[in-house]
């Protein structure tokens, strides 16, 4: 039996883009919960507006049903992203790619 370095390169980079989409998924729902929630707006369509839009629609979409201003909303958001990021590093462990030493 021989040891395919390339197959096992591949499957590494495989898991590696899984785990840091699934980490990158979970802080823009989280932090989308957190800015709808800032703004009092229904909580629960924060994963369906993260997986439907893009991050520019999303916040344009949640500027129109909060009837603010954009920038105050971006503003927020990336606040909400800064607190999310450390929220998810604190309970699931730094996303930086697991480097062959």
């Amino acid at each position: 039996m021989v040891f395919d370095l390339g197959r096992a390169m591949r499957k590494k980079a495989e898991h590696e883009t899984a785990r840091l989409l699934d980490f990158e998924f979970r802080m823009r729902v989280r932090a989308t919960r957190m800015l709808l929630s800032r703004l009092g707006l229904d909580e629960t369509v924060a994963a369906s507006l993260v997986a439907t839009m893009a991050e520019d629609a999303a916040l344009a979409h949640v500027t129109q049903l909060a009837g603010t201003e954009i920038d105050s909303v971006t503003a927020s958001y990336r606040d909400c992203l800064t607190i999310a990021h450390r929220q998810l590093v604190a309970e699931r462990g730094d996303p930086t790619p697991h480097r062959l030493a």
